[in-house]
């Protein structure tokens, strides 16, 4: 391990900004933590079904101000949307090309997510399971991709959002709302904010990547300015509480996304671009940046298996040892709470199972062949190195072929990202 954060820091860039990665990370640990702790899939006649702890435990709903992190996301993915396309085409890259490699990079891993959950729809129904559950546990997986084809969008249209200004997509939130909840206007138009709301904070990092939010100043407003405007739209303005859908709600902030969320994400965006320079010192040591790094070459993998870890577990456990506290029963009260952060660990544990099983389509490298060549280079590695197998190869071969292998994991931890 301390070869590994060695070679990680060695193949990091001087100038590149660690702040970003490392919000990415707490971006992407606040969905996985949020899921697993406000969904609940209860155990009723042979059924599962989905609850929430915040319809039962109102008093929870500070949890999803914290683990609600999606805005800072998007606004990272402006920052480096930005920074990416105009570095591209300072280079002679096309925007095609630009794009394919972009969005290469978020649905590769999907198809290996679809795959394997379409051949495990088929055994479960064949094994006998009811056909709510099955859906339930297809709505767990799917609903999350929305995220995908939201930045997908995005992403495609940097060339004209990244110089746009975020107030006019808020304006829009603002409208759309207003025709909603002032004016009774018609639901479907709530879905317009899913591209507007998170336009917002996309064009924010657009502005930050092209070096026009350097100061503390912008944080301060948006994050001041964000939190006093929401909690009056939440006391005021009769906007639930929660920032995340609650099953059985008469309104959800996130599906589609309410002006309520949207400022909350602004305050979000706030708070992170103040904790830049507090991350950079923090990262400047290589053994927290080597955690960085890892997080965000494997963000995709976590992102669409961490739900798939949380069903495997329950579903197991309940075939193995019946309905279990924490897992599988109606979550109302603190003991419920208690014997769920119980349950965070083996939640991970499978999750760094579907990690091992499924990274390699994240990283996007061929699987070796054979007794074939093993290929790699990087800091440290002697640049490019090649050992040749033959038969059952010696100890310095092995030895050889493990270092470079931990070279090209660790320059990729620079190349890759989502």
């Amino acid at each position: 391990m301390r070869d590994l954060v060695r070679r990680i820091e060695a193949a990091t860039p001087p100038g590149r900004d660690r702040a970003v990665d490392g919000l990415r990370a707490i971006a992407i640990l606040g969905v996985v933590l949020g899921h697993w702790l406000v969904t609940a899939l209860v155990a009723d006649s042979g059924t599962l079904r989905v609850a929430s702890p915040l319809l039962y435990q109102p008093g929870l709903t500070p949890v999803s101000w914290v683990f609600q992190t999606l805005a800072v996301f998007f606004l990272v993915g402006g920052q480096m949307g930005a920074k990416s396309h105009d570095s591209a085409r300072a280079r002679g890259v096309t925007y095609r090309r630009w794009l394919r490699a972009r969005l290469a990079r978020l649905f590769r891993p999907v198809a290996a997510v679809l795959t394997v959950w379409a051949v495990a729809a088929g055994a479960l129904l064949g094994a006998g399971a009811s056909l709510l559950t099955v859906h339930t546990l297809l709505k767990l997986v799917l609903s999350p991709l929305w995220f995908l084809l939201v930045y997908a969008v995005l992403t495609a249209a940097t060339p004209l959002v990244a110089r746009l200004h975020p107030l006019w997509p808020l304006a829009v939130v603002l409208h759309v709302d207003l025709i909603r909840f002032g004016f009774d206007g018609p639901a479907w138009l709530g879905w317009v904010n899913l591209a507007a709301g998170w336009l917002v904070p996309y064009c924010l990092g657009a502005a930050w990547g092209r070096g026009r939010l350097r100061g503390r100043t912008a944080g301060w407003v948006l994050l001041g300015g964000g939190a006093a405007v929401t909690a009056g739209l939440v006391l005021l303005g009769g906007y639930p509480a929660a920032m995340v859908g609650v099953p059985g709600a008469p309104v959800s902030n996130l599906n589609p996304p309410t002006l309520a969320a949207v400022t909350f994400g602004l305050a979000q965006c706030g708070a992170a671009l103040l904790l830049r320079g507090p991350l950079r010192r923090v990262l400047a040591r290589p053994a927290a940046w080597a955690v960085v790094a890892l997080v965000n070459l494997a963000a995709m993998t976590v992102f669409l298996w961490h739900q798939t870890a949380m069903m495997a577990v329950s579903v197991t456990t309940l075939r193995l040892a019946g309905p279990r506290p924490g897992l599988h029963t109606v979550p109302e009260g603190p003991g419920w709470v208690l014997a769920r952060l119980c349950w965070l660990p083996v939640f991970a544990g499978a999750l760094l199972i579907c990690w091992a099983a499924f990274h390699a389509y994240e990283a996007g490298r061929p699987r070796k062949g054979g007794g074939g060549a093993v290929r790699g280079g990087g800091p440290g590695a002697g640049g490019g190195s090649r050992v040749v197998r033959e038969g059952r190869p010696g100890k310095q071969a092995r030895q050889q072929a493990q270092q470079t292998q931990q070279a090209h994991r660790a320059r990729n931890v620079e190349q890759r990202s989502v």
